[in-house]
């Protein structure tokens, strides 16, 4: 079931529920009447009406735009007009097709459809169609034209030291950045189509002999399964095959750097590429990996080590920090140092708000500057994130809003966040922070403390496509723990992440 499910994907055998209804006649004027009642009202397609060599009627329809037009005269028309035979009259069916086919496929791309539904699909991704007198065929002729973004360093992932290369919007050239990385005759990448109506390639990638066959049996189905008219970006497809769609961490790691996908592609995991979007996702995935750059592993062990440390430190601060002010302030003033105690006092000396409130509007207003600087064009937006958090926060202390101590820990949860390489686990973390802030205000430490069993609690039993979320930790592997905080020289690190998934299981003897 699963195998045929997957086939019929890859083979775009699944329909919409209202098929392409046509009537393909040997009578040209029959066969265009019925493309126009499809696709006549469309103002960009595109008609051309010619001869054959001098008396065979034919018809060329092709999407303006999608369509590289000079390649299509150049190679195509040029080819059949001049097209010429002393028994051209005598010649039918089959035999006329062929001979057709000999004129032009020196030159590009040619397929042979019975059916309007067959050729629909690469009609619409631009491939030219014709149809011609005395045939009940319809030719479908390979003219598409590719408009892409360059090449370019990818925004959100900003590396010291690596390639500068990252992922564009057209699914080949994507493909392409990972083979050229991965020179593997292994290096299995099969094709297919998402959504009913939008008909969205995407890119199923694996290497053979390393990716466990049941997790691409795994991910077959699920992408079998999508049911949806419209695939716009990879984000989409990541929600309807994920695990668990109401936790906030992501179980599926995307990412713009095709060095990263292509190493996670030597760890046994799976690629899947969608065309239109610049970001691959990768499954299945760890906690832990959610805090590893491919930096880690271009510089020394020691550098490597000690920036994963700090994504550590900072990740509990940005989700700690603020929860344990607000606890400390309102029920363990005891806790406290007394030099720190005094000084908090007189800062607060004032303040109309309980430490909650205070704490609240403080990181509602840095969210809002956050999401403000996202959304202003580039050189406004830099400028409003820095100067807006400054001046707002000077105000709000020299008005008495706020104390001075409550704006270093918002400023400092902040810039902990930043540390965090995949930014959706940030976000994640941002959201966690108001409610561990909530439990600090109504029980204190106590409240904190309840908040991070539950969080690892929901933590532990959480599945990316059936792996542990937080191995190798629990369940617990000794050998998986090489790598994961601590980076050890890589003459050391010989094993595969989850190595005893893979049916490789060695990288480097």
């Amino acid at each position: 079931m699963l195998s045929k499910l997957f086939k019929k994907l890859m083979k775009d055998e699944v329909r919409q529920d209202n098929e392409y209804e046509m009537t393909l006649s040997s009578d040209l004027k029959t066969t265009i009447e019925s493309l126009q009642k499809i696709i006549g009202e469309s103002s960009d397609i595109v008609q051309y009406d010619f001869i054959i060599g001098k008396s065979i009627p034919a018809a060329l329809f092709y999407i303006d735009g999608l369509t590289n037009s000079d390649a299509l005269e150049e190679y195509v028309l040029k080819p059949l007009q001049h097209f010429f035979s002393h028994d051209i009259d005598s010649i039918q069916g089959q035999t006329f097709v062929n001979k057709l086919l000999q004129e032009v496929s020196h030159f590009t791309e040619l397929e042979i459809h019975e059916t309007f539904d067959e050729a629909v699909l690469p009609f619409m991704s631009g491939d030219a169609l014709l149809v011609v007198q005395g045939i009940d065929q319809i030719i479908i002729v390979g003219t598409r034209q590719f408009n892409e973004r360059g090449i370019e360093e990818p925004e959100s992932e900003i590396v010291v030291r690596g390639p500068r290369d990252g992922f564009n919007e057209t699914l080949q050239t994507n493909v392409i950045l990972i083979r050229r990385r991965i020179r593997d005759p292994n290096l299995t990448v099969q094709f297919g189509q998402l959504g009913r109506r939008s008909k969205t390639d995407f890119a199923l990638i694996y290497m053979k002999g390393i990716a466990e066959e049941k997790l691409v049996e795994e991910v077959r189905y699920r992408l079998a399964c999508i049911n949806i008219d419209h695939v716009p970006e990879s984000g989409t497809v990541e929600q309807l095959i994920e695990d668990n769609v109401i936790s906030p961490f992501p179980q599926i790691l995307q990412t713009e750097r095709p060095d990263k996908s292509a190493s996670a592609l030597q760890n046994g995991q799976v690629i899947i590429l969608v065309d239109g979007t610049p970001f691959s996702l990768i499954t299945p995935i760890t906690f832990e990996q959610l805090f590893k750059s491919s930096e880690d592993y271009y510089d020394r062990w020691q550098i490597g080590t000690l920036i994963r440390i700090l994504r550590y430190i900072g990740a509990f601060i940005a989700l700690f920090l603020p929860a344990i002010y607000i606890s400390m302030v309102s029920y363990h003033q005891g806790m406290i140092p007394t030099t720190m105690a005094l000084s908090i006092a007189a800062g607060r000396e004032g303040v109309p708000f309980p430490s909650y409130i205070e704490a609240l509007l403080m990181e509602f207003t840095l969210e809002m500057l956050r999401e403000a600087g996202i959304r202003l064009p580039r050189p406004v937006g830099s400028t409003i994130g820095i100067v807006g958090g400054l001046v707002i926060g000077d105000a709000a202390v020299r008005a008495g809003i706020v104390n001075p101590i409550m704006v270093i820990v918002v400023g400092l949860t902040a810039i902990a966040s930043f540390t965090i390489p995949a930014y959706n686990v940030s976000i994640a973390i941002r959201m966690l922070r108001f409610l561990l802030m909530l439990f600090a205000a109504l029980f204190g430490l106590f409240g904190v403390i309840v908040g991070y069993i539950m969080i690892n609690i929901h933590l532990v039993g959480l599945r990316s496509f059936g792996r542990y979320y937080t191995s190798p930790f629990a369940p617990y592997r000794i050998f998986d723990l090489i790598d994961t905080i601590i980076r050890l020289p890589l003459s050391v690190n010989q094993l595969r992440n989850d190595a005893s998934r893979s049916q490789d299981a060695k990288k480097q003897s």
